[in-house]
Formats: C-alpha cells, sequence, structure tokens
C-alpha cells in the first residue's frame, strides 16, 4: 500500500469510527426525550426532571423569560402543572439533533400537550451536554 493510500484508509476509519458514535449519542438522546416524554405523561414531574442537569446553572427560557437553577425550573413545573390532569398528554416532534462538540448537541423540536378541554402546543430548543457519561439538558428554551 502506498502512503497515500493509508492516510485515505486512515482518514475513512477515524470519519466512519465519529459518524458511529454520532449515530450512538443521537440515540441516546432521543432516548433521554422518550423517557422524558413518558415520565410526563405518567403524570411524574420530578423523574421527567431528571433529564436536567440537576445544577443551579441549568437554564430554562419560556413565556416568562429565563429560569436559572434545577430546583426553580421544577418548582415552575409544579405550579404549572399541579396534577396529571394539567400536565395532559405529551408529544414531542423531533426537527434535528446537531451535535457542536463531541458532548455538547442542540436540539430542536415541537411539542404538544393534549388536555381534556384545551391543547397547548409550540416549539423548543435545547443543549444536551454530556455530563459523566450522560446526556443531561443543560438549557431549554421553550415557547
Amino acid at each position: 500500500m502506498t502512503m497515500k493510500r493509508i492516510l485515505v484508509f486512515t482518514l475513512f476509519l477515524a470519519s466512519f469510527s465519529a459518524f458511529a458514535q454520532n449515530a450512538k449519542d443521537k440515540q441516546a438522546i432521543l432516548n433521554l426525550l422518550e423517557k422524558q416524554r413518558t415520565d410526563w405523561n405518567k403524570g411524574d414531574v420530578e423523574a421527567f426532571m431528571r433529564g436536567y442537569e440537576k445544577s443551579d446553572s441549568l437554564l430554562f427560557v419560556g413565556k416568562n423569560g429565563p429560569t436559572y437553577g434545577w430546583q426553580k425550573t421544577l418548582d415552575n413545573y409544579k405550579k404549572g402543572y399541579p396534577d396529571k390532569s394539567a400536565m395532559g398528554f405529551l408529544v414531542f416532534g423531533i426537527k434535528k439533533v446537531d451535535f457542536l462538540k463531541p458532548d455538547l448537541a442542540f436540539v430542536l423540536g415541537s411539542w404538544n400537550v393534549k388536555r381534556e378541554k384545551d391543547e397547548l402546543k409550540g416549539y423548543f430548543t435545547l443543549l444536551i451536554r454530556k455530563i459523566r457519561g450522560e446526556w443531561k439538558v443543560v438549557a431549554d428554551h421553550s415557547s
């Protein structure tokens, strides 16, 4: 094999390895979001919040502006959705998952909550970071 062929083959293997890792990480992110969705639909806000980084630096931006911190975000969810009927049935529509760095992803999606008397819907953008081997939401902008 010539040096040029060895180089091309090495680059191919490196590229394939990065693609395989991205596919694995993308599936892990989709699994995280699906777990959050099912926890929400069970009426379990605390389980839903396990998908977020449990940190004072967590950022949630909603219609009332930014909220900092995991506990404050949980408190706001509990106030806005005090019981299972208020939580309704959640559906996500994931539009894209882009990796900004190997341990940081950007997610764009839609959300829809159907309740007995009404329906809420909007879009979200998430920054999801791999922290100690687990993907966690570190910033959420939902509108």
